[in-house]
């Protein structure tokens, strides 16, 4: 490099840093001014009001900081207005301009950095923006939900509702965009979503917007609602009940509501058909979180209603009947209070009763807390010739109900309007049996104090009537004294302590009288006593049968002898005679045969070889005295011809056989 260049090269080298160290001070000044700006921008404000009819107009915008002294400004056209939060409200200075176009930007400063936002035109009075919507009520109708809310101007509004199950919270938002609500009333705004299930759980976010300004904004979306499933069946109660000293005790218990009808609690609602009136003890509607309840009512018909409740609305009521305490007893009303000055804690009702029972829908009540007005019309309703069941209530400790008199009412009796219903009879020959059913309560038109029942011969000269009085509880008689084969006519009607009512009327037949066969009699008596006396002989040739009789032994009259020595023990056997008496009709004994005598004794059972043995000592005593020498010869021949006669006279007499202490009397007849 020549030195006559070293100048320029010098020069050009100088121009260069100074070049550079223009470019490192730039680029200083720029790392400085993004230093200073190192926050992110706020959005565009919205300037608004919340309805038309609004007057104050307030200011919103967003950031995305952390920071906590952060500090905006918003400027309008050339005036700025410093705030602390992200909302600012305008003051009245602008409402003169509220028709004017506005220039407006937010700025935020951090520390000792800013960023602005866009700047955005505006005319405040043509923005409305509503608030979130707030208090969101809900409602099944078959598969559709209704949405009710508070409304911001009387003047329907757009909405928008998004919804999705409760179980599945991370899924993204069914939206349902730019309904037109309904209104109602000037209050509330209507919304019905359709085609949901309405055994599920839903979660629902609203928003809406204004259908009136120029510029209407989007309101904030509500907090998050859980839809419960619908409440689609009635509690199922059950009920238990104990008397206590004119008051009963209810012990009312329910199963619980399904979970999806649940998810957000359930509360019961028990009211009841005679306090909901203030009789006797005005109570309000008991709301229960449990499935057990118990409560004291009065001895009348009470209809207790069960409604469960949850945040999409109500179950079918469930209505638990409980019936009058029935009284054995009931008896007619002496007195009542229905023209005496009432106690605070005393009430009357009246039960209507058409067909016998107590019907809680005809009943009419009067209580001290009633106006006069009420109390004068309460006492028109009360009708004449219908039959009440009158009750007496009092409040016991202010909370629980007490019967004090019950008993039946007419305010004013007739003459029953219609007769016995469905006489019958069963006719014999000198009675009838009666049956009817009784005359219709609501026909009765008063107390029956009896029935009137009568008879009338149809051929009777002088046609007498036969009357008689029959209980009123009885529906059967049975008439007697009666004459066969006739014609009667008999009434019978019912009587209260008016009059009597128009007769219901029978014609009957008495069956004739039948004359009795002495002939046929006669011979059932025969056969009766015939049938008596073949039983009677049965009766003893069985018990003969079973029982054979046993005879009775003779025996002698014996008087001991003791001899004074023992020479008397070697004397003759006593003997006895016995005499064989004649048939009538037989021929005459030999006298050859003489006289036989039999020694009376303990004969062996060969009778024969007896008798041989008497006649033998007989025959022997005889020759002994004759022919001392020849005593075996002539007993021989003595027993030979005593045994032919005995052969000749066998059948014609009677013999006396005396065997083992036995007499047996045997009879031939001869031939």
């Amino acid at each position: 490099m020549n030195l006559r260049d070293f100048p320029l090269y010098l020069m050009e080298t100088l121009k260069f840093w100074s070049s550079l160290h223009e470019y490192i001070v730039v680029f200083m000044f720029l790392i400085m001014v993004s230093k200073g700006s190192a926050c992110e921008a706020p959005s565009s404000p919205e300037c608004f009001k919340r309805n038309t009819t609004e007057s104050v107009y307030i200011c919103e915008w967003s950031m995305n900081t952390t920071e906590s002294n952060v500090i905006f400004y918003i400027h309008f056209n050339k005036t700025k207005f410093k705030s602390l939060k992200k909302t600012y409200d305008l003051g009245e200075e602008f409402i003169r301009f509220r028709y004017r176009a506005h220039l407006i930007w937010v700025e935020a400063r951090v520390g000792n950095s800013s960023c602005m936002s866009t700047r955005r035109s505006v005319i405040l009075a043509h923005t409305v923006k509503y608030e979130a919507p707030q208090n969101i009520s809900m409602s099944w109708f078959k598969n559709n939900l209704n949405l009710r809310w508070i409304a911001a101007e009387t003047y329907p509004a757009l909405a928008e509702i998004r919804f999705r199950l409760n179980e599945r919270p991370t899924e993204s938002w069914e939206k349902l965009q730019r309904t037109t609500t309904t209104t109602s009333n000037t209050s509330m705004y209507n919304v019905i979503v359709a085609n949901l299930l309405k055994d599920s759980v839903y979660q629902v976010q609203i928003r809406q917007r204004s259908t009136q300004a120029l510029n209407p904004l989007w309101s904030d979306w509500s907090p998050v609602v859980t839809v419960p499933a619908e409440l689609e069946q009635k509690p199922e109660v059950t009920m238990m009940t104990w008397l206590l000293n004119g008051t009963r005790k209810v012990t009312l218990t329910w199963k619980p509501m399904p979970y999806a009808a649940a998810v957000m609690g359930v509360v019961y609602n028990l009211t009841d058909t005679q306090s909901s009136l203030g009789c006797p003890c005005k109570k309000k509607g008991h709301l229960i979180n449990t499935s057990k309840h118990t409560t004291f009512v009065s001895l009348s018909a009470i209809n207790i209603t069960v409604i469960a409740r949850n945040t999409a609305g109500y179950s079918p009521p469930a209505i638990i009947q409980v019936p009058a305490e029935p009284a054995a007893d009931l008896k007619i009303c002496d007195n009542t209070l229905l023209d005496k000055k009432l106690n605070k804690k005393t009430c009357l009702e009246w039960h209507e009763l058409p067909d016998g029972d107590s019907r809680t829908e005809n009943v009419i009540t009067l209580t001290a807390r009633m106006k006069k007005m009420d109390r004068e019309k309460m006492r028109t309703n009360i009708k004449d010739y219908v039959r009440y069941l009158y009750f007496e209530h009092r409040c016991e400790g202010g909370w629980k109900p007490q019967t004090v008199k019950m008993c039946l009412f007419y305010q004013k009796e007739g003459v029953p309007l219609r007769e016995p219903q469905e006489l019958a009879f069963s006719a014999t020959h000198t009675s009838v049996d009666l049956s009817w059913k009784a005359i219709p309560s609501v026909d009765q038109r008063g107390f029956l104090t009896h029935y009137i029942l009568c008879s009338v011969k149809f051929s009777s000269q002088d046609n007498q009537k036969e009357c008689s009085n029959i209980s009123a509880s009885l529906i059967k008689h049975h008439l007697e004294n009666l004459t066969p084969g006739t014609k009667y006519n008999i009434s019978l009607v019912g009587v209260t302590r008016v009059g009597a009512g128009p007769e219901a009327t029978v014609i009957i037949n008495t069956l004739p009288e039948k004359p009795v066969n002495v002939w046929w009699s006669l011979g059932l008596l025969l056969l009766f006593f015939f049938l008596t006396t073949m039983c009677t002989c049965i009766l003893k040739r069985i018990k003969s049968q079973i029982f054979p009789p046993v005879p009775t032994p003779v025996i002698p009259d014996f008087i001991p002898y003791q001899p004074e020595s023992q020479e008397f023990l070697e004397g003759k056997e006593e003997v006895h005679e016995l005499t064989l008496h004649n048939h009538p009709e037989a021929k005459s004994v030999p006298e050859d045969a003489g006289e036989t005598t039999v020694l009376r004794g303990e004969w062996d059972d060969n009778s024969d070889e007896d008798v041989d043995d008497s006649i033998d000592s007989r025959m022997s005593e005889g020759i002994g005295d004759e022919c001392p020498g020849s005593t075996d010869e002539a007993l021989r021949s003595s027993r030979e011809e005593e045994i032919n006669d005995l052969e000749q006279v066998e059948n014609e007499i009677a013999m006396l056989i005396y065997r083992n202490g036995l007499v047996f009397d045997l009879k031939t007849d001869s031939p």
